[in-house]
């Protein structure tokens, strides 16, 4: 297999491959990416600078895209989320905690983040493995969360769209859907934990009130610096991340100054 040209970005998540154009790879590399992804969680390729089509393209060798039913798409390219930031916005899309799209009742697999405009300073994301945190629990809880399932809900998106404007959109919100807390990798076999702050509402079979506790402990617990890392974009970047195993942060500290970044979303198949 192709050897890769892969810098560990910290020691739980996070690797940056360079000398790799994504628009020009061949199958034994992109199994070699494939493979870093599942390791690391999140990977970086810097200088890449695609355009939509060729976006689309390295998107489709990762499976079937799920077209945003909340951001606007890209002129002409519906499977291209425009992720927005203007200068003047309160509110920064990401800014929290959270896996993409867990109120999905087949998750994200992946999300695929192609930088356009960045802000003079600020704007970095930063990305939690809920691998390397679920091997840190105590072997009591782990237990206790081996048999619990937790509801996930869309619902905070519409306080979103009171605020943000015509690029956003509340429409699409569904019903909740039901998730096992720790989940296990379709293909690397790896535990993780599968709850997040803003999409996580309450545990099966248990109130709200009751949820709370346990929940809040697991939000805090997981994004601990020892499990996170925390990128630095530069133009024509591209980040992919696994949603079942990792969680991440757009960090709001550029206000004033406009970001775009392009996304698509990889379709999941269902979580175990």
């Amino acid at each position: 297999m192709t050897q890769l040209q892969l810098k560990k970005l910290s020691g739980y998540v996070g690797a940056e491959i360079s000398d790799i154009r994504l628009a020009d790879i061949n199958d034994d590399t992109f199994a070699a990416i494939k493979n870093a992804l599942f390791e690391h969680g999140v990977i970086f390729f810097r200088e890449q600078f695609l355009t939509p089509e060729q976006h689309i393209e390295f998107a489709e060798r990762w499976g079937n895209i799920d077209v945003s039913r909340f951001f606007n798409g890209v002129e002409g390219y519906p499977q291209i989320a425009e992720v927005l930031t203007k200068p003047d916005q309160k509110i920064v899309i990401g800014g929290h905690w959270h896996t993409d799209q867990s109120f999905d009742p087949a998750p994200a697999m992946a999300s695929i983040l192609s930088a356009q405009q960045l802000p003079e300073f600020g704007g970095d994301t930063l990305f939690a493995s809920m691998g390397a945190a679920y091997d840190h629990l105590s072997e009591g809880l782990k237990a206790t969360l081996e048999n619990l399932n937790a509801w996930h809900s869309d619902a905070s998106f519409g306080l979103a769209a009171q605020v943000l404007d015509e690029h956003f959109s509340a429409d699409g919100i569904t019903k909740p859907t039901l998730h096992p807390v720790i989940i296990r990798h379709p293909v690397t076999g790896r535990k993780a934990i599968y709850v997040n702050d803003a999409f996580t509402t309450h545990l099966e079979s248990w109130t709200v009130e009751e949820s709370q506790p346990l929940l809040k402990y697991l939000y805090q617990y997981a994004v601990q610096p020892s499990f996170c890392c925390r990128f630095t974009w530069s133009p024509g970047t591209v980040a992919i991340w696994e949603n079942r195993l990792v969680q991440h942060y757009a960090a709001a500290d550029y206000q004033g100054q406009k970001r775009l970044m392009h996304r698509i979303t990889i379709k999941g198949t269902g979580l175990m």
